[in-house]
């Protein structure tokens, strides 16, 4: 009778989470975003470094005999000593290892409490022998090389039965990753981490055991398994189905209604573990919510079940979907709407990203206001503008290229074939003065339009990168002294670029999360087109009884903007040029006034 309780309660809480009627999270509406890959932001600890046994079962399923950790600071595309043999770059990038961890986070929470982003978003931090960590070993586990003491949490899970949460313990990791929350909320930020429930890796303890039991054991029904091993031959039979043909990411069985049933249920005791890990119903010693990968394969009728689960833990958690392409093939993204509210607060808001590149930047659709401005109001009509207010609204992540390559290879699409693998030509140097500029005006642009701005690592240090490997270089840090970078991954000819952190544009990003944190205008203000034509666009913000204009210039020619363009009266205004930062005052009594190159102004009463 006690749990039919608890199962109503939770229907109840459940329906109050997903009403339409709610109020927006006050802290969705005010997060500035950092994206933090852990393995290379920082290496706090190199007594926790990886080894060779880590990286087991992972792709590319081979481990050199000579093989070391990378040296943080080296030329990204040089090939190491171990790497010497006849695999290319790309096959050599998926085996290094620069050994960030959690006590480099840690170490830096200062830095970005400085910078003033208030929401860290972290890529999986789970026990896992993959680089990107998306191919788990277990979820209930941080990974021991992120933690202090990796040998001593072998021996601690080695104690336990992972299908039952009562024999689960805390390891070193578990523990720093605990203080690590506990520091960030000191600094009255948040944390979200990562996690995929759509596949696991090979060592996932779940699929060892549904190997090893056969397919009358208990977890045969978790995972796609095409064939069974015979025991009575010689070979191995068992044949499983990878998440997109992967072989390193064995895929989870689901139905209409996700995984099964007992794989909810350890999901579920998964949540519990780390929104509230002492277990006594305050969430403030657990994380702040999730971001969840792949979400659009697995069934919605799940993610509404896990966002009761999160909710009845926290109701002020933010939950964030991977909601990406429709039709890759013919560059169509999805719309995000079915999934928004009833599943998810949020989702990586790549429509932005890419509607802002076609605008500022990309051949046949570059400086088209029309276009720009309906593909702006088109996110905020599928999703409703108070859901756009707390979508993250990113440039770049950990699967495109930086935002830093982008503005160098205006030819190369969102998320296709961005890398000289691909492309021989793509631009893998450093950008010139020009590209630094249009990244200026990308990066001013997101921080005033409706939605929460998203900064991923070290784009506000000055870090450049093709498409994956290259977005996920080590964090470029201003005590560090780097090897410029002279190689080329295809053996061609490059200029040399000097590699350092870019002083002028981190307080470039600075002032701009000061813009947004002291002005609510741009975190809860209303939103309306007022102009927009060949190479530009303005928009108007209003909030409690103020407004301000902001007018953006996408062509490399000063532009005359006259005040009927833009529906301004007579007065004065103050202006201030975000790109260029100058402020003055723009009296508009006169019939025009000049925006300049690749610039974004705010003009306000």
């Amino acid at each position: 009778m006690h749990s039919k309780r608890i199962s109503l309660w939770q229907v109840a809480l459940l329906a109050l989470s997903l009403g339409e009627a709610a109020q927006a999270v006050e802290w969705h509406l005010d997060a500035i975003w950092y994206q933090i890959f852990p393995e290379r932001f920082s290496n706090g600890d190199i007594a926790n470094d990886p080894v060779p046994a880590s990286m087991k079962d992972t792709w590319p399923f081979v481990i050199p005999t000579a093989w070391q950790v990378s040296p943080w600071t080296s030329d990204w595309y040089q090939l190491q000593p171990w790497e010497q043999d006849e695999h290319d770059f790309y096959h050599h990038a998926q085996l290094r290892r620069y050994g960030g961890d959690l006590q480099g986070i840690l170490d830096k929470l200062d830095y970005l409490k400085d910078l003033g982003v208030n929401a860290l978003y972290l890529n999986p931090v789970f026990e896992s022998p993959s680089l990107h960590k998306y191919g788990a070993a277990c979820y209930h586990h941080v990974d021991k090389h992120y933690g202090p003491d990796p040998t001593g949490d072998l021996a601690i899970v080695a104690t336990e039965d992972p299908a039952d949460p009562a024999t689960w313990k805390w390891t070193a990791a578990d523990k720093l990753f605990l203080t690590l929350i506990e520091e960030v909320h000191r600094r009255e930020m948040k944390i979200i981490i990562d996690r995929v429930f759509n596949h696991v890796g090979i060592p996932f303890w779940a699929f060892q055991r549904a190997k090893r039991e056969g397919p009358k054991g208990r977890f045969a029904k978790w995972f796609r398994i095409d064939s069974w091993d015979d025991p009575a031959t010689p070979e191995d039979e068992f044949v499983y189905h990878g998440w997109a043909n992967v072989k390193g990411l064995p895929e989870l069985r689901k139905d209409q209604n996700g995984p099964c049933t007992d794989a909810k249920e350890h999901m579920h005791h998964v949540v519990r573990r780390w929104m509230d890990p002492n277990g006594d119903g305050d969430p403030s010693d657990g994380i702040d919510g999730w971001r969840l990968d792949v979400t659009a394969e697995v069934p919605i009728g799940f993610w509404k079940e896990f966002r009761g689960w999160v909710k009845m833990i926290n109701p002020d958690a933010y939950l964030a979907g991977e909601i990406w392409w429709e039709d890759y093939q013919n560059h169509e993204l999805a719309n995000a709407a079915p999934w928004l509210g009833v599943a998810f607060d949020g989702v990586m808001n790549y429509r932005f990203a890419d509607a802002a590149f076609a605008f500022f930047h990309e051949p046949g659709t570059h400086g088209d206001g029309a276009l720009f401005a309906k593909s702006l109001s088109k996110i905020h009509t599928d999703y409703g503008y108070d859901r756009s207010m707390v979508l993250q609204n990113l440039l770049d992540s950990h699967d495109v290229a930086r935002v830093a390559s982008v503005v160098m290879n205006p030819a190369a699409r969102l998320d296709h074939s961005a890398s000289v693998k691909h492309q021989p030509d793509y631009h893998i140097s450093s950008p010139d003065a020009a590209g630094w500029r249009r990244l200026k005006q990308l990066a001013a642009f997101q921080f005033v339009l409706p939605g929460a701005p998203f900064v991923y690592y070290g784009t506000e240090a000055g870090m450049w990168g093709a498409d994956d490997p290259d977005c996920r270089k080590p964090m470029v840090w201003p005590d560090l002294t780097y090897d410029s970078e002279t190689a080329h991954p295809g053996g061609r000819e490059v200029e040399t670029s000097e590699v350092k952190f870019d002083l002028e544009l981190h307080a470039f990003y600075r002032k701009l999360t000061q813009l947004r944190q002291k002005n609510p205008i741009w975190r809860r203000g209303s939103f309306k087109i007022v102009g927009k034509g060949e190479g530009w666009i303005a928009f108007e913000r209003g909030y409690d009884g103020k407004r301000a204009v902001v007018v953006a210039n996408a062509t490399d020619a000063v532009l005359e903007i006259s005040r009927e363009m833009i529906g301004f009266g007579n007065g004065g205004w103050e202006r201030h040029a975000l790109v260029g930062g100058t402020t003055s005052i723009l009296d508009l009594n006169t019939t025009t006034f000049e925006v300049g190159v690749r610039e974004v102004e705010i003009l306000s009463p």
